[in-house]
């Protein structure tokens, strides 16, 4: 028996198609996964057997054959689980339902069976929506995320049990989920961008006193989206000052949401339960950071801390610090708003637009014209000390205040 089930992949920020075909036949029991999976993937077959059984489905003792097409694209991530199941058990004859066209189908089983949330499912959506897919089969923990594109039936799911209920429904069997419209989600931005209703609590500029040239600098930079760098001994307040930029940034457009939304989910870093991000990214990488976490890439190419900072601040305390390839590989996000990562099979562009705010001391003890501490560093270790910021570096840093 051959099945075909249709899911997605996501590269870069996009979602590729995917179809999921499964062969069941006699012979020498053996499970064959084809296809550029990954290591994540080629698991799946021991996830996808003990959720079977534990859902009370017999996992089938034949010649198994699993083709993930296009096979020149390299697929990644646990999301296949649910598409494989449910082309087994369509193979098998417990899934009745014969044209799976226009349904898509991603999630991550659990070995009970029960479905776990799995990244990217908002461009996932996005793609389904553009090829008039009839519904997308998902986690009920992506169900926030998905309601975000109008125009496509969702069917969450919490279980393979429940998955398989659904499937053998007729189109018109299957329940309706009240959605929020693009009017009322742009409606909630500006609601959350007003009063910040539950949503996380952002840092205020009101609730700082003094240091009235650096609250100066904050409101230009926000006000341009100027690039930021503060210069002052320790404790002088300036990662205080930077944590407060993103509360006076306008508030996010729809749009932005959208992008940064999207961004947060291929990366899996966005909350269950989440819809839309309403309140701008703040990014605070440690100075030990690699170039690759920070600008993007790694053999299946995910957003990197710029990328993450889309739409909004990335802030980095102690700039010196930062390993100077690291520091130069901020060029071209700084002057284009995007990044191209190029690997053998292909480049992938991840957008980066963000305000730039770096802190460091005038020197490496801190206190170099502090008037109260004695600055122990020779000139030519302060001269060092402020090299490490190259001279192109420096040029895309549009305001220094000390």
């Amino acid at each position: 028996m051959l099945a075909t089930i249709e899911s997605a992949t996501v590269i870069g920020v996009d979602a590729c198609r995917v179809h999921v075909e499964i062969d069941v036949s006699s012979g020498f029991p053996t499970f064959q996964l084809v296809g550029l999976p990954d290591a994540s993937i080629r698991e799946s077959r021991d996830r996808v057997r003990a959720a079977m059984r534990n859902s009370g489905y017999p996992f089938p003792v034949s010649r198994i054959t699993i083709n993930l097409a296009p096979g020149d694209v390299r697929k990644a991530g646990p999301a296949f689980d649910l598409p494989i199941a449910v082309g087994m058990l369509a193979a098998t004859g417990v899934v009745k339902r014969t044209d799976f066209t226009g349904l898509v189908h991603v999630g991550e089983l659990s070995l009970d069976g029960s479905i776990q949330p799995a990244r990217g499912v908002l461009p996932i959506a996005a793609e389904a929506r553009r090829n008039h897919a009839r519904a997308l089969l998902l986690p009920l923990d992506n169900l926030a995320e998905a309601s975000v594109v109008s125009g496509l039936r969702l069917l969450p799911v919490r279980s393979l049990t429940e998955a398989v209920e659904r499937l053998n429904q007729s189109d018109d069997e299957w329940p309706a989920y009240a959605r929020e419209q693009p009017g009322e989600l742009r409606r909630g931005l500006a609601g959350a961008a007003s009063g910040r209703e539950g949503g996380p609590e952002v840092p205020d500029l009101s609730e700082l006193h003094g240091q009235a040239f650096a609250r100066r600098a904050l409101e230009v930079a926000a006000a341009g989206g100027h690039n930021l760098l503060m210069i002052g001994p320790p404790g002088a307040g300036k990662t205080m000052l930077a944590r407060r930029l993103a509360g006076i940034l306008p508030p996010l457009s729809f749009e932005e949401s959208i992008e940064a939304t999207t961004i947060h989910s291929v990366s899996g870093q966005l909350r269950p339960g989440i819809g839309l991000l309403t309140e701008r990214p703040f990014r605070a990488p440690h100075h030990t950071i690699s170039d690759v976490a920070l600008v993007g890439g790694g053999s299946t190419p995910r957003p990197g801390e710029v990328s993450l900072a889309h739409h909004g601040v990335l802030f980095l305390d102690e700039m010196p610090e930062f390993d100077r390839r690291v520091l130069e590989a901020l060029r071209q996000p700084i002057e284009e708003g995007r990044i191209t990562v190029s690997r053998a099979l292909r480049s992938v562009v991840f957008p980066a637009r963000f305000v730039l705010v770096a802190a460091m001391n005038p020197c490496p003890c801190g206190y170099h014209g502090d008037r109260k501490r004695e600055c122990r560093c020779s000139p030519p270790q302060i001269a060092r000390y402020h090299n490490r910021l190259s001279g192109p570096l420096r040029d895309r840093l549009d305001l220094i205040v000390e």
